[in-house]
């Protein structure tokens, strides 16, 4: 869906708060349909960003750490 939105789990790599705001802003203007909203949607906007990223961290913290895949294909 959103392709500009990398992989936040990621094998010894610790995500960090902007990673993790910046992909639920694209989320945010994927599903809106909205690069900057207007003034008038400016609120919404910014609590569905909000509301993302928060539910993007806890569901990165209840993971486990990801593994980092083997070079080696035997």
């Amino acid at each position: 869906m959103c392709r500009s939105i990398k992989t936040l789990r990621r094998p010894e790599v610790e995500v960090t708060d902007e990673e993790i705001r910046a992909a639920a802003l694209q989320f945010v203007r994927k599903v809106s349909g909205f690069r900057e909203p207007s003034s008038r949607n400016a609120e919404a906007f910014q609590a569905a960003v909000g509301e993302i990223a928060e539910s993007s961290r806890r569901l990165l913290e209840a993971l486990p750490q990801a593994r980092a895949r083997s070079a080696s294909t035997s």
